[in-house]
């Protein structure tokens, strides 16, 4: 089980992140959400360690991270956002780093990499260097390098990005399958109706504070909205969306 307790982030006066806390048990899938700027990658980069806390405490299964942060990164998987590889690797060299780098042996890795280079649809550019890889290849990538030593903890930041259709919906089925092994994963998106198909709970974030944290039945319910899309505007949007829209239409038509 992943705790966050009061999680706090300050970047000189301002706070980035303000006390946030929550809980993903295994088999859940919690939907990390907020506009840009509301804290969620800064909050993803301290529970990967990246960057330090200014408060609160992280804990795996009870036990704080801060002092095993080597064993707890070796359990968990990353999709970052942007997909920054070493551009002169090639996509199995770099599975192949990742996976040695969490301590894979040969013998378990190598058939891995292979099986995962066929599923995602990239054993024929296994050996091109990444550099060549459009958005989307580099993205399953990402993807099969978060997966490859079988983690506890999946934290997806934006993983949607660049894949087409297809690719899309199979890391949707795989998200839920996921989960279903007892996988638990954080999934940080602006795609809301994928969040509303996959997760479990969503929290929701403006400047840094949590203002939602419940089942998405729960707070469509609660907020009298048809949709999540619905109750992400209501809590974070300080303006009528249309109201906006023919305000900027004023402005460049004038």
């Amino acid at each position: 089980m992943l705790e966050v307790r009061g999680l706090t982030k300050r970047y000189g006066g301002a706070v980035v992140v303000d006390r946030v806390s929550f809980t993903i048990r295994p088999g859940e899938i919690l939907g990390y959400l907020g506009p840009n700027g509301a804290g969620k990658s800064t909050t993803i980069k301290m529970l990967i360690g990246l960057i330090e806390p200014n408060a609160g405490e992280i804990l795996f299964h009870g036990r704080g991270v801060r002092g095993n942060l080597k064993e707890f990164q070796h359990r968990i998987g990353y999709v970052p956002e942007e997909p920054n590889l070493y551009p002169h690797l090639s996509g199995r060299e770099y599975l192949q780093l990742a996976g040695r780098l969490r301590g894979l042996g040969r013998e378990l890795l190598e058939p891995r990499i292979d099986e995962l280079l066929r599923l995602v649809g990239l054993w024929d550019d296994r050996h091109a260097p990444l550099a060549s890889y459009s958005k989307g290849m580099r993205q399953k990538v990402l993807l099969s390098a978060a997966l490859v030593h079988d983690p506890e903890l999946l934290i997806l930041d934006e993983p949607f990005s660049g894949l087409d259709v297809n690719a899309a919906m199979m890391l949707r089925s795989l998200i839920k399958a996921l989960a279903g092994r007892r996988k638990m994963v954080l999934y940080s998106s602006h795609v809301l109706e994928v969040v509303e198909k996959v997760c479990d709970t969503v929290l929701i974030l403006r400047k840094g504070q949590v203002v939602a944290h419940d089942s998405v039945a729960r707070l469509r319910q609660v907020m009298a909205e048809s949709s999540l899309e619905g109750v992400f505007a209501q809590l974070t949007q300080p303006e009528d969306t249309d109201a906006l829209a023919q305000r900027i239409l004023d402005t460049v038509t004038s």
